[in-house]
């Protein structure tokens, strides 16, 4: 079992001023040796850690600590996108086994972000390199994530956080709408991930997360859904167990086949672990 979106941080109040009063549980330190011993616990073998600054320096960072401990396989960093130079940066970054993909944390952005023609033109360059792409909006967003992905016929393109709907207020219908437009896209997964902190925090439920799981392995199937914690972020609503166990009360449906995908096997054939 892999988990495929996790994250790693020395708290910094200036770097992870995103990290807000009501989210005061993670505003500590999390590294490796944090993780490790709750994967043990769940038998997961390995992770994928997923940038969390906009910095190059950051990516690094978390290349080092994959280098340092064997069950993080793989990274997903940060690059300018939009840099006339990109050709050169991903020259030199083809090079970091470890380091798979790239994200950018589009759902700060202002609307118009994803449709820029220089930053269509990054992510389309990533292929030429072998790395992927983690698409973080959120679900108003996802009308122009469309259009953007329509930019976007080769590289390998996965959607984080089942693209955060509202299930506090389980407001779903323009997002399945959008979900299931995307998931008909061969290079478009999703990252079952990230859900509980779109729930209300305090008092959420299992049930409150079934439809949205219906619509996305309906729509994308299981050879292209992959588990995340979103760990240490998932903490402000629920502990790994918890957020772990929605995952697998649901995928206990499934044929033993089709649960090894989405627990592991899609994320090591996606990110190529």
């Amino acid at each position: 079992m892999i988990d495929s979106h996790q994250h790693f941080w020395k708290y910094d109040p200036v770097r992870h001023s995103w990290i807000s009063d009501d989210m005061h549980t993670i505003r500590r330190d999390f590294f490796p040796a944090d993780l490790r011993p709750i994967l043990d616990e769940h038998g997961i073998e390995g992770c994928v850690t997923v940038q969390v600054d906009q910095t190059e320096d950051e990516t690094l960072e978390l290349l080092t600590l994959a280098n340092q401990h064997a069950f993080i396989r793989g990274v997903v960093g940060w690059i300018d996108l939009t840099n006339d130079d990109l050709a050169s940066r991903l020259e030199y970054f083809s090079s970091l086994k470890k380091l798979k993909g790239f994200r950018h944390i589009v759902q700060g952005e202002q609307a118009g972000f994803l449709t820029q023609t220089s930053f269509a033109r990054g992510v389309r360059m990533l292929d030429q390199y072998h790395f992927t792409y983690d698409l973080l909006v959120y679900h108003h967003q996802l009308a122009e994530a469309l259009e953007f992905v329509r930019q976007i016929p080769k590289t390998k393109i996965v959607i984080d956080h089942i693209a955060k709907p509202s299930i506090r207020t389980a407001d779903i219908r323009n997002w399945e709408k959008h979900m299931r437009a995307l998931a008909a896209f061969p290079n478009v997964y999703c990252k079952i991930s990230g859900m509980v902190t779109e729930a209300r925090w305090a008092d959420w439920k299992y049930e409150d997360f079934v439809p949205y799981l219906d619509v996305v392995f309906e729509a994308f199937g299981a050879d292209k859904l992959m588990y995340g914690s979103d760990w240490p972020v998932c903490l402000v609503a629920a502990s790994y167990d918890r957020q772990f166990a929605i995952t697998r009360q649901y995928v206990s449906r499934l044929s033993d086949a089709e649960k090894r995908k989405v627990l592991g096997e899609n994320a090591e054939r996606f990110y190529k672990l």
